[in-house]
């Protein structure tokens, strides 16, 4: 059995460490070790100097190691859609997107699949692959996973999404969240501890190199929210970025919690941007008009797998 295979045996990639031997069984994530894609296209709507004007090659991994009861993906959260496929068509997938125009290789919740992912991108890597790599995280993840895409992965793009313990197990029962998050988000600033940035033949600034942190601001959370860009201003200061989103929807579901069933006020998010430019935030990015709408959230049938 290849080392790559060891990781799936007894896992642990993330800290609920249901250590099942994932070539046989499905852990909470609900996938077993067979790599599970639901759409390969462009995206538009990613920060902008993720998107640019020619899009990021996003890849939606399918399933999950979160429980949020405010998902959006639930498709292909609960592993419900998408393709299995092997590590040579992930690799070809990869070109392919880089055919389209991508300014880089989006891969989204791809924490499941981790040893995987590390594996296919050292084939493309080695096959001549031009555009960077972006890994795009809930950052429920094990330290030991995001030292297994060192040298291999150029952006990260993790949330961080709770500080209170008692809010990652209400809203994502995510036991452990916070810290985990601390953790994985310092490993991630210690492989990529400056953004680097160039700017293409139509003038668009893009990333090429370095971590941009997200927090989507949540109904009745802005407390949490602020103390959430104070802790990553006051660690990483402006070798970072902080994305402020307001995009929170409510939807299926969400009866059973009343205090977020609800879209965020436009108060509410301008109290957020005006607290985090308060605090001396430059790098940073912040959305505008409506944005929790259904634009964002692309179909998931397969398209590009």
């Amino acid at each position: 059995m290849k080392d790559i295979d060891k990781d799936y045996l007894s896992c642990r990639l993330c800290p609920r460490n249901c250590m099942v031997d994932r070539t046989t069984t499905r852990g909470y994530c609900r996938e077993l070790n067979t790599l599970h894609v639901s759409r390969a296209a462009l995206h538009m709507w990613e920060e902008p100097c993720i998107s640019g004007t020619s899009g990021s090659g996003t890849v939606f991994f399918s399933g999950c190691n979160m429980g949020c009861v405010f998902c959006q993906n639930r498709k292909i959260s609960r592993g419900e859609v998408g393709k299995f496929i092997s590590t040579e068509r992930l690799v070809e997938i990869f070109f392919e997107q880089q055919e389209r125009g991508a300014n880089n290789i989006n891969l989204v919740t791809g924490d499941m699949f981790i040893p995987t992912i590390a594996d296919a991108i050292e084939r493309a890597k080695d096959q001549g692959i031009k555009i960077p790599f972006l890994f795009n995280t809930s950052s429920y993840l094990n330290v030991s996973s995001v030292k297994r895409l060192e040298g291999l992965i150029d952006i990260y793009l993790p949330d961080f999404k709770y500080i209170r313990e008692e809010d990652a197990v209400r809203y994502s029962n995510a036991p452990g969240y916070p810290e985990a998050a601390r953790v994985a988000i310092a490993e991630m600033v210690r492989q990529c501890p400056e953004c680097v940035f160039e700017t293409d033949d139509k003038g668009q600034e893009l990333i090429k190199k370095g971590v941009i942190v997200r927090h989507l601001l949540m109904p009745g959370m802005l407390i949490q929210a602020k103390i959430i860009t104070k802790y990553l201003y006051e660690t990483y200061g402006d070798s970072i970025y902080i994305s402020l989103m307001n995009q929170f929807t409510p939807g299926e579901g969400l009866e059973k919690f009343p205090e977020i069933n609800r879209k965020i006020t436009e108060a509410e998010y301008r109290s957020l941007v005006d607290y985090a430019s308060n605090l001396g935030v430059v790098n940073g990015y912040v959305q505008e008009g409506e944005t929790a709408s259904e634009s964002f959230i692309p179909e998931f049938d397969c398209e590009g797998v």
